[in-house]
């Protein structure tokens, strides 16, 4: 019997604010423990919230972006729960009247096909703090409690890890590129919670489920599915009976491990806050954020494909981030090669951003540098390889690409009578090769070539002196 698995998500999202949800304290990440905080953070007797509106505006947002409904009339309702994280010991949450509902994410399969994943509502809330763990005992940072929230809960239409991962990565560029929310999955700015089950192909009964919690790596979340997917299958397949439960990834071992018995919403007591009013949510403010949203992500894909011509790979990978896409967009103008600009971003650039822990509005030089690196590259004023140097140089420094250019001395060599003599001196040096040449090894020629280029410091044009190779091979 083949098996599917059936995967919902439950994704949380810190939103971009300065301040938290119900106070005016700081949503800075890090600093001092306990140096963001206030009675009405910290749950003090007398300290009543009250809501950011900016947070609800987030919430909007994001839910116009993710295809979904906004409900005009919502409340704030409390989620009871004993943790010393949750200094209250209720959470601030939306239950049965989310800001948004019934939308969904378009993903695009490897065969190419594409799939919509139904999102079943998107509701605002607090976070809660952060536990720290040592060997003499647990200690609380309560900077992140009050945190302002979003939490997307996903439809049970993923029937992969590679699905989900999918899901994942177009929703993170979404929320990143309208500026809601950092995304910045080692900050905890995007965690997510699995829910997964299995069921016989083609059948519409769904298994029993598990949660995985606080998944903060795609990779870790793919790993942590396709660990419970075998585990679930054999458990099926040998008759045994499974439990409903929640449990964490253990990264080290390779495995999940069952935390507790999954909680039902009537465990939590949800019941409304009478400390808020309702929210009314008028259709004129809708069309506001509506009128505030950029184009996404998979537009601008799309848009890059027409516009510049180049793979729609490509095109997929510059528009992960907005700042990537910006950046692209203006090196391929300037330079009027966009396929180069896209090379030089997805490789080099990437690779030195990946090495130093850097983000592209990181990086010191601007995309008119990039595009002038491109310009007297195309222009045959230094090599492609000599222009890596260079990149390194701007990485560095930041330097316009012709000052690096000019105090280096890196101008490439064109001339067709210096390149002839050094290739003539480098074949009378080295007279074994030149009569392996003779005996029919023609690979020999990517040698002379190579002594070439070293000889002449890299600056001779690689063109040339392959045309002179040949043309003096031939004399042989």
């Amino acid at each position: 019997m083949d098996f599917e698995a059936v995967i919902g998500l439950e994704v949380h999202s810190e939103l971009s604010t300065d301040t938290k949800i119900f106070c005016g304290c700081s949503t800075e990440f890090g600093g001092q423990p306990n140096t963001h905080v206030c009675p009405t953070c910290l749950g003090l007797p007398g300290a009543l919230p009250r809501l950011n509106k900016k947070v609800v505006e987030y919430g909007i947002k994001a839910g116009l972006a993710l295809n979904c409904s906004i409900n005009k009339v919502c409340r704030m309702d409390r989620k009871n729960y004993f943790y010393p994280d949750c200094p209250k010991n209720y959470q601030i949450t939306q239950d049965e009247i989310p800001v948004c509902h019934d939308g969904y994410i378009e993903i695009e399969l490897d065969n190419g096909d594409k799939k919509k994943i139904g999102i079943e509502r998107i509701h605002i809330e607090e976070d809660a703090g952060k536990l720290l763990h040592t060997d003499a005992g647990s200690l609380v940072d309560y900077n992140r409690a009050g945190v302002p929230l979003i939490e997307i809960v996903s439809k049970p239409d993923l029937r992969s890890p590679e699905e989900a991962t999918k899901y994942l990565e177009k929703l993170k560029s979404i929320l990143s590129s309208i500026e809601v929310s950092d995304c910045k999955m080692e900050q905890g700015s995007l965690r997510c919670d699995g829910n997964i089950s299995v069921m016989p192909k083609g059948s519409l009964e769904f298994g029993v489920r598990s949660e995985i919690k606080n998944m903060n790596s795609f990779k870790a979340l793919e790993k942590a599915f396709e660990y419970e997917y075998k585990r679930h299958v054999e458990a099926v397949k040998n008759g045994e009976e499974l439990e409903q439960d929640t449990r964490r990834w253990d990264e080290a071992k390779g495995v999940t491990f069952a935390m507790r018995s999954k909680e039902k919403a009537n465990d939590y007591r949800y019941f409304p806050e009478g400390d808020l009013v309702t929210l009314n949510i008028s259709d004129e403010w809708i069309e506001e954020v509506r009128k505030s949203i950029p184009e996404l992500p998979h537009e601008k894909a799309e848009r890059f494909v027409k516009e510049f011509s180049i793979p729609k790979y490509d095109a997929s990978v510059l528009t992960l981030t907005m700042d990537m896409a910006k950046f692209f967009e203006k090196v391929a103008v300037e330079s009027k090669d966009a396929k180069a600009a896209s090379n030089w971003l997805m490789g080099d650039i990437s690779r030195l951003m990946n090495k130093n822990n850097m983000e592209v509005k990181d990086l010191k030089f601007n995309p008119s540098q990039l595009a002038e690196l491109i310009k007297v590259i195309n222009k045959g004023t230094i090599s492609n390889n000599i222009g890596k140097k260079v990149l390194n140089s701007m990485f560095e420094s930041g330097k316009d690409p012709k000052v690096i250019i000019e105090e280096k001395g890196l101008i490439q060599n064109n001339d067709e009578g210096e390149i002839l003599e050094v290739v003539k001196k480098i074949m009378e040096e080295n007279p074994k090769v030149v009569q392996d040449y003779k005996d029919g090894n023609k690979r020999v020629l990517g040698f002379f070539v190579g002594l070439v280029m070293k000889a002449t410091k890299g600056k001779a044009n690689p063109q040339i002196v392959n045309k002179i190779v040949n043309q003096e091979a031939s004399k042989l």
